[in-house]
């Protein structure tokens, strides 16, 4: 089987070691790797994965240009990356631009780091650029250690925001909501056609039964295998997946055939 992880963290050297140790410390999660694109690169290769997207996101206005510059020069056929936007820059739109010049798929967006909530008015227009773009936008979606108490980006925000820009084509990490998964039921799963979700961190968090009714109600064609790396092992998630009574088909969409169409 093919396996390429849709959902991967990365930062450039000089920050990795830094930026690594904070997350984990907020988390408390011991990271599986030293968050550089090297050792990345080691534990794709240590899992028998053939290739890792890296999702970047920019905190500050200030850091997009810098960011994506940087994830664009990882990208090498192994690895590929998506930019990212901050939606407070006043040049939202010419990043947008940058990031397809760039060579890169897609946007990454997080409601938690970022402050926003998905389906506030003023990112609409982003969304019809990046559509207008040919780019896809990946969400974190659901709970985060960062905002353990207040979440941002819940199904039903998706929901109407899907529904708002039919034209884009959305990607909701982990599995349309960390932890909100009767909710990704309720108002996600099997209703909107561009909307994807990816199983990122999800290993231990979801019944055997829940997830493989969701895959199902929502269409193996539009999941997509991913781990958040290194916030967990692969394994975990191809593990979890492999024990689903899936057709070697469905298999094959989720594992790879479905990254490499929006790749």
């Amino acid at each position: 089987m093919k396996y390429i992880d849709f959902h991967t963290h990365a930062f450039v050297d000089s920050l990795a070691e830094r930026a690594v140790g904070r997350l984990a410390e907020t988390s408390d999660i011991k990271p599986f790797t030293d968050g550089t694109v090297r050792d990345l690169k080691r534990a794709l290769a240590d899992c028998g994965i053939d290739g890792g997207l890296i999702l970047p996101v920019a905190t500050k206005p200030s850091q997009q240009r810098t960011i994506n510059d940087w994830a664009a020069s990882c990208m090498d056929g192994t690895v590929f990356s998506f930019g990212t936007v901050h939606p407070d820059a006043e040049d939202i739109f010419e990043e947008l631009e940058h990031i397809k010049s760039l060579g890169m798929k897609g946007v990454k967006f997080h409601p938690e780091y970022q402050l926003f909530h998905p389906d506030e008015e003023r990112m609409m227009p982003v969304y019809r650029k990046t559509a207008e773009l040919g780019l896809c936008a990946v969400f974190h979606g659901g709970w985060d250690p960062l905002s353990p108490d207040y979440i941002r980006g819940t199904p039903e925000r998706f929901a109407r925001t899907a529904e708002a820009v039919p034209e884009l084509t959305f990607i909701v990490a982990h599995l349309g909501g960390m932890n909100l998964w009767d909710d990704v039921e309720k108002y996600l799963a099997g209703k909107f056609t561009n909307v994807y979700f990816d199983t990122a961190v999800i290993a231990g968090h979801i019944s055997d039964e829940q997830l493989l009714r969701i895959i199902r109600t929502h269409g193996a064609e539009r999941i997509l295998f991913g781990s958040d790396c290194p916030w967990d092992n692969p394994v975990n998630e191809i593990e979890m997946l492999n024990r689903l009574p899936l057709t070697e088909d469905e298999r094959e969409m989720i594992f790879y055939r479905n990254a490499e169409k929006l790749l």
